[in-house]
């Protein structure tokens, strides 16, 4: 089955890799979006170790949880910026900050990037991508540096077992044992893994380009499917 609207959480650290802009990366991305010009796309870009930077420094200076946070939005808007300009005509001109802002730019754009649109505690970008998809109806995609969803970190845990497919639920209670930090680093945050499993809205998480285009020409795919 082809579905025609789509929302991608693009991780930061897929932006920006140790300071430089992966720009080989990013056109891929765009090249392939363009591919499936039938298709429609709201891209909600994450703050990455960029935003963890200034996270990290505001906490040194004793501000508060939600100071780290908006520091940590604004680097999302950014981000978004940056991609609206790579993507030029095929992309939204103007920067949305809420959910029907994104909707009526999505009439108008094959695609629409943004960053978080406002402050929840204990949310992050993948919680807004979350949002989004529950409220346009569409499936979620999840683009992060690693291949999917494992039982732990396979960075630091080389005995992580990869899951190709798990349930909301099961995924949901794994979410809620991690205590929550501004700046996060994992494939989906608590407050997504709750939304996707309250809508059911089926997520994919995947580390590959072409496993995104896989997914949307409706072929195999490697990474993990959260549903049922």
């Amino acid at each position: 089955m082809k579905h025609k609207k789509w929302v991608i959480s693009l991780g930061g650290s897929r932006i920006i890799d140790d300071g430089n802009v992966d720009y080989n990366f990013l056109r891929k991305f765009e090249k392939i979006l363009k591919k499936h010009k039938s298709e429609k796309f709201v891209v909600v870009t994450g703050g990455g170790g960029t935003a963890r930077f200034y996270i990290k420094a505001l906490k040194k200076l004793g501000e508060s949880r939600r100071k780290q946070s908006m520091a940590g939005i604004a680097v999302t808007r950014l981000h978004a910026s940056l991609l609206m300009r790579l993507f030029g005509r095929n992309a939204n001109e103007v920067l949305p900050k809420n959910m029907e802002k994104v909707k009526n730019l999505l009439n108008k754009n094959q695609v629409v990037f943004c960053g978080a649109l406002r402050w929840k505690d204990k949310n992050t970008s993948d919680g807004t991508a979350a949002d989004l998809a529950g409220f346009l109806e569409c499936l979620f995609i999840n683009i992060t540096n690693v291949l999917g969803v494992y039982t732990s970190n396979p960075k630091t845990n080389k005995n992580a077992k990869f899951l190709k497919k798990i349930s909301w639920k099961k995924f949901n209670n794994m979410t809620q044992k991690i205590k929550f930090h501004a700046g996060q680093h994992f494939v989906l945050d608590q407050s997504a893994a709750r939304k996707i499993m309250k809508k059911k809205i089926p997520t994919y998480i995947i580390g590959s380009l072409d496993d995104l285009d896989n997914i949307l020409s409706g072929r195999k795919f490697k990474g993990s499917l959260i549903c049922g």
